[in-house]
């Protein structure tokens, strides 16, 4: 009851009509949907909270509202009479229509219109028609100016935009313009730009058409993938608006069979406090891990004095005697730290049974749903010093990919300007709303996260041509990629992943890098690890003081001294 006491009180604000929610309801569940083009799903959400926190300014419209979920801000009201004046150069290109036509054949779809939003929408039906017919109008007027570059200029009427596009003489307010009409909470269903254009070339075939150019158009104007060579073949008509066709030309078409998803909030405090429990548990293991990574980096030294002495420690008779006394000196005080090592060394599996293991786990891999450490990934510099070489490619995200004979990188071109974050983060938005397939946006986002810490970094990539840069530093371009770490659901993309992979592989395979990787975990992070030497050491200096209060080290020497 107190519920529904502070939802009333909540809605007092907007003067909730209780008699019209009634009707509308009531003529929502009477009314069917014209069986002409189907029922359309849910496709315009809200920012989910956790990314809407992270940037506001990114999902929140500066400067134009598009659709119902802005008009009513103050600041972006004043755009209503750029609206208005398109609006009527758009009512003046229909020749057998009239405005009273176009608002009774669009009061039809007024309830297919509501079923694409997923917010409530308090609103009688007449204010949402006409609300649809002003802003598809002025869309569609901006959008011209983008079908007259991709060579539609015999199908434009009315195409003057100048002023709109720039009406205050200032660069900023196009691009701001442009920020506004790509962002998730901006949209409007797409069929209604197709009714207003069919209404106008009395065609669906030249209404699709004009809308292919008009958005191909913006595509490479705002898209930062900008120079792929082909662009997919899409059915305006299966679009659900302008954002939702930018994803379907960026995002490959996936198999999503094998495709895990796991739903999960970003929760970085959880995870730091977790990691500190693994690492208070795994202290008392300091020693026996680090006595493991120096024989399994031993073990694979085959040349020079190693590959002798291992000739001469895995002889038979050698394997014959350490088997007498091992159970013995395994029960020794520190035993069973060399227990490992040894049985590696002299009693190891054989290599059929390894390779058999690997693979289990490989394929085990593939099935896992990623955890938060697997996007861990070296950065731009550290590759570059391993010998990895990164080059650009003329393709979209599908292209990226890392061919381990040639240590080669692959990597789409992308043009970073001042649109290319809002961009991007409304596609991470809606492919986080839309569905529970892979975020193959997402996925991207933070790969390049990984791999730019630093303006160092992006100036290797900007060097080698993968990153044009239109900002204003390499510095930028790093703050920009790192901002972008925020995700609602982890989710496994097997082409970006299995690039991932190859390249963590390479990396740690590197000599140089095993080496650093033991001197960091075992040696300068772990005092365990010197506490034991130095207890090695001091029961070597015990047992040679032991040996020499029995026997005579001085005549022993001696005797050593006058062979040599």
């Amino acid at each position: 009851m107190s519920s529904l006491r502070s939802t009333m009180s909540y809605n007092s604000k907007s003067t909730f009509d209780e008699l019209r929610w009634v009707i509308h309801v009531r003529k929502t569940l009477e009314e069917e949907f014209e069986e002409e083009d189907g029922e359309l799903s849910v496709t315009i959400f809200n920012v989910p909270k956790l990314l809407m926190a992270s940037d506001p300014d990114s999902y929140v419209p500066q400067q134009v509202a598009i659709g119902p979920y802005h008009y009513w801000r103050p600041e972006l009201y004043e755009m209503q009479s750029y609206k208005l004046a398109a609006t009527k150069r758009f009512l003046k290109s229909l020749q057998s229509f009239k405005l009273d036509n176009l608002v009774d054949q669009l009061t039809k779809y007024e309830q297919r219109v509501r079923g694409c939003y997923h917010k409530f929408l308090d609103l009688n039906g007449e204010t949402m028609v006409w609300m649809m017919i002003v802003d598809a109008s002025f869309l569609l007027e901006l959008l011209q100016i983008y079908a007259m570059q991709e060579g539609a200029t015999k199908r434009v009427v009315s195409s003057s935009m100048s002023h709109l596009v720039d009406y205050a003489g200032r660069k900023s307010a196009h691009n701001a313009m442009l920020r506004d009409i790509v962002m998730l909470e901006n949209q409007i269903p797409l069929f209604v730009l197709r009714k207003l254009l069919e209404f106008k070339f009395s065609s669906k075939e030249a209404a699709d058409e004009m809308l292919i150019f008009m958005f191909i158009g913006l595509f490479k104007q705002t898209s930062p993938f900008k120079m792929i060579e082909e662009f997919p073949s899409i059915k305006v008509s299966e679009s659900a608006h302008l954002l939702d066709f930018f994803y379907d030309m960026i995002v490959p078409k996936l198999e999503t069979g094998n495709d895990v998803t796991i739903d999960v909030e970003i929760q970085q405090e959880e995870e730091q406090d977790k990691g500190e429990d693994e690492n208070s548990k795994g202290e008392s293991s300091y020693v026996k891990q680090s006595l493991n990574e120096i024989w399994r980096i031993l073990s694979k030294l085959n040349k020079g004095p190693m590959k002798s002495l291992k000739r001469v420690l895995v002889s038979r008779p050698l394997k014959v005697l350490v088997k007498f006394p091992w159970k013995i000196i395994s029960n020794l005080p520190g035993g069973k730290l060399l227990k490992q090592p040894i049985e590696s060394l002299f009693f190891s599996k054989e290599k059929g049974d390894e390779e058999k293991q690997e693979t289990e786990n490989s394929s085990t891999l593939i099935n896992k749903p990623p955890l938060i450490e697997e996007i861990t990934i070296p950065s731009v510099k550290e590759l570059v010093k391993s010998g990895v070489n990164f080059s650009p490619t003329n393709g979209s995200i599908s292209s990226i990919s890392f061919d381990a004979k040639t240590r080669t990188f692959y990597l789409p071109i992308i043009g970073l300007d001042v649109n290319t974050e809002v961009f991007l983060r409304n596609l991470v938005a809606y492919e986080s709303s839309v569905g529970s397939g892979p975020l193959v946006i997402t996925r991207y986002t933070e790969l390049m996260n990984g791999i730019i810490d630093s303006e160092d970094d992006a100036k290797i990539l900007r060097e080698k041509g993968i990153i044009l840069n239109h900002l204003k530093s390499d510095k930028e371009v790093a703050d920009m990629w790192n901002g972008m770490s925020k995700s609602l659901r982890l989710s496994r993309v097997l082409f970006l992943d299995k690039t991932i992979e190859d390249v963590n592989k390479f990396y740690n395979s590197r000599m140089k890098v095993k080496m650093l990787k033991f001197m960091k975990s075992y040696v300068f992070g772990s005092w365990q690890f010197l506490t034991f030497l130095a207890a090695i050491f001091l029961l070597l200096l015990m047992g040679v003081q032991a040996f020499c209060s029995v026997y005579t080290c001085s005549r022993f020497f001696g005797s050593l001294k006058e062979s040599d």
